[in-house]
């Protein structure tokens, strides 16, 4: 049992995107922090994603989500500058968005945010026909989480525990408290942290007020090796891999390596709500090779062999989202359920959002000014599911 007396220890609950975020920004910040997970080690769940985009969602009225994802995007890139290794863990490369149906439109001012109409040069380089409606944004790139969450875990003043079955959180006296499936005590602490992605629906539902609606989102992603991409396509006449990532519906990023170790293509992911199971699917693997045949139609045709049960290679996992698409961050109810913080709810956007939510919760628990303007804390305040102010 850890007990906390400390005012600057906290509890984190949740190892992944989020939690790891949350630990890091508070360590920083001088404290001491411990964190629990069930899983016997990294990448257990939506963090275990083999590669992701780190990349801004536009409006023509530049709206909230725009400018937080905008504001988290900048945040996790310069994270990653800090901690991880370039062309291995992450790259700095921009990103083409395929405007599908002209469903983007940028703002007057999209140059000032980094994102512009894509070159003619661009959309050759991803392969697409000249006119191709398409956006580029030059502050972009892909990450690995799993290494990102690795790093941000290392941060001295950070302490991970494995194997932690959590399964009730009691608030005694001054405490917080958490327990095992047999009742045991694994850690008592002021302040705790929830950010166990859709797990921490269960570990607060029974608490009185609580009213955040998670929800869960599988998604999965096929991937396959470069040197059978390679091997199948003849020397003469190779199809142009963009040097680049696209996305616009899902995302194509190749040159990255796979959990297996050796180079590999990706493309994904599928988005299946209300699901609680995360199996890797073949009906999956044929809706990601739609996927890639309706992004980039030229190198879906060229790569259709690649989805062969050979071939193709998969990884699913549990997503946790809001109806609003932004998350929950913040005191849960700071008068009924004091020292209790959320994190949690990032969806699809983890990769862009955690890292700035993990900052917000420190800085807001540490009594520091906000990373963000209040008109924008707003929209990520747990307590905006019970109150109609911070």
């Amino acid at each position: 049992m850890s007990l906390f007396a400390d005012p600057r220890d906290a509890l984190v609950i949740g190892a992944g995107l989020s939690g790891s975020a949350v630990a890091f920004s508070l360590a920083h910040r001088g404290w001491s922090v411990t964190v629990l997970d069930r899983a016997r080690g990294l990448g257990a769940g939506a963090s275990g994603l083999p590669v992701g985009l780190a990349a801004p969602h536009v409006s023509p009225d530049d709206n909230v989500l725009s400018r937080i994802t905008r504001a988290g995007v900048e945040a996790t890139l310069h994270r990653a500058q800090a901690l991880l290794k370039t062309g291995t863990d992450w790259a700095l490369t921009g990103v083409l968005e395929h405007n599908m149906a002209g469903k983007r439109r940028l703002p007057a001012d999209a140059a000032d945010h980094h994102s512009s109409p894509a070159s003619d040069a661009q959309i050759a380089a991803a392969g697409l026909p000249p006119g191709t409606p398409a956006i580029w944004h030059a502050q972009a790139g892909w990450i690995r989480p799993r290494q990102l969450v690795a790093a941000q875990l290392q941060t001295p003043g950070v302490r991970v525990h494995w194997s932690q079955d959590v399964q009730a959180i009691e608030r005694q006296g001054d405490l917080w408290t958490v327990t095992d499936a047999q009742g045991q005590t694994l850690a008592q602490s002021r302040f705790l942290v929830v950010a166990s992605a859709f797990d921490s629906l269960a570990l607060l539902r029974p608490l009185p007020g609580f009213a955040v609606p998670l929800n869960p989102l599988r998604g999965q992603v096929s991937y396959g090796l470069m040197s059978d991409l390679k091997a199948d396509w003849s020397p003469h006449t190779p199809p142009a891999l963009p040097p680049f990532p696209v996305n616009g519906h899902g995302s194509f990023i190749s040159g990255v390596p796979t959990p297996e170790g050796p180079l590999g293509w990706y493309i994904g992911s599928s988005f299946e709500r209300n699901c609680e199971q995360a199996p890797v699917r073949t009906e999956d693997h044929a809706a990601n090779q739609v996927r890639l045949a309706t992004l980039l139609p030229h190198l879906g045709q060229a790569m259709a062999s690649q989805f062969g049960p050979d071939r193709v290679m998969g990884w699913a996992g549990l997503r946790c989202t809001l109806p609003n698409r932004l998350p929950a961050v913040g005191p849960v109810d700071p008068q009924r359920l004091p020292g209790l913080w959320i994190s949690a709810g990032m969806g699809a956007r983890g990769i862009s959002l955690a890292v700035l939510c993990g900052e917000l919760t420190a800085a807001w628990m540490s009594r520091e000014p906000l990373p963000l303007t209040s008109a924008l804390v707003k929209h990520l305040a747990a307590q905006r599911y019970a109150t109609a102010s911070i």
